[in-house]
């Protein structure tokens, strides 16, 4: 039995491997390839996760509220305010209704128009800020109160902005998993060629060992443990880099950006522990496979 020491675990090689070269091209080929598909598979796999961060705290926010715009004449949008906070006041499941004032709205604004639209000099509509309870109001039978004591006012749950978020973070989502299972292609591609080049690149040896009673069983064992091993060695360190990279970039709370939330919160960080033992099962599979074939040939 020989062990192998890599900085992070330790792991036991038996001596069947010995017939697998432990150095040349494909070993390369096989931990330089698992490393990186594993380093992207922890990126496609962060912003998946922050992705669907990020849509769940927007439609959240979203949800709880909502936004009364009131349009009327200058000597009725006074009389129109009240009669719409009068109804929002008694509607069952309205936690609050207030009245923005004109800095607010122009706050709102500025992003869009810039700090140099002369604001004060535009009409603008009255807007009465909603928060809803956590069981909500009816939107549709509000509507209708509306009508009825404030023509003006027009509600706007904010649902066509949640829509588009939903959706959004499912094609993102389905993005990041398409990429997961691209990434496993190639990761089981790869060491199928590294595979088969080092079974031809040994086929002498093989048939060696069958003349001194090796079987194939044997033999396959021993290309399956080292390129398991190599599999699972590269993609622990393409892991662990991946989630340092992951972990260097800054914080969402210091630039507000989307970009900048990239990365795990909280228990998503063992996610990415996984990406080495299916990197290891993927060269499992991949090489019993090539192993099998390969032999077959060489009968």
């Amino acid at each position: 039995m020989r062990t192998i020491l890599l900085p992070f675990l330790t792991f036991s090689e038996s001596a069947s491997g010995r017939v697998v070269p432990p150095s040349g091209f494909t070993a390369q080929l096989t931990v330089i390839t698992a490393a990186a598909m594993a380093f992207l598979a922890v990126f496609a796999l962060a912003l998946s996760m922050a992705t669907g961060r990020l849509a769940d705290r927007w439609g959240t926010e979203l949800a709880r509220g909502s936004t009364v715009r009131i349009s009327a004449p200058e000597d009725q949008i006074e009389a129109q305010v009240a009669a719409a906070l009068k109804v929002l006041e008694t509607t069952p499941g309205v936690a609050e209704a207030r009245l923005l004032s004109k800095d607010e709205e122009t706050a709102l604004l500025e992003p869009w128009f810039g700090p140099s639209l002369p604001l004060d000099d535009l009409a603008l509509p009255a807007l009465i800020d909603v928060q809803e309870t956590s069981e909500g109001f009816d939107a549709e039978g509000l509507r209708l109160r509306l009508a009825g004591e404030a023509p003006g006012a027009v509600l706007d749950d904010h649902s066509r902005w949640r829509r588009p978020l939903v959706r959004a973070a499912e094609r993102i989502r389905l993005l990041g998993v398409i990429s997961l299972v691209l990434i496993t292609g190639v990761t089981a591609g790869m060491i199928t060629l590294a595979a088969n080049a080092a079974l031809a690149a040994n086929a002498q040896v093989i048939r060696t060992l069958r003349l001194v009673g090796a079987t194939d069983r044997f033999v396959a064992r021993a290309f399956v443990n080292r390129f398991t091993f190599r599999g699972f060695s590269g993609a622990l360190i393409g892991t662990f880099f991946g989630m340092v990279a992951i972990a260097l970039l800054p914080n969402a709370d210091e630039a507000g950006s989307f970009l900048t939330g990239l990365g795990f919160a909280g228990p998503e960080w063992l996610w990415p522990m996984l990406i080495p033992v299916l990197a290891a099962l993927v060269a499992y599979v991949a090489t019993r496979i090539a192993a099998a074939q390969t032999l077959r040939r060489l009968m």
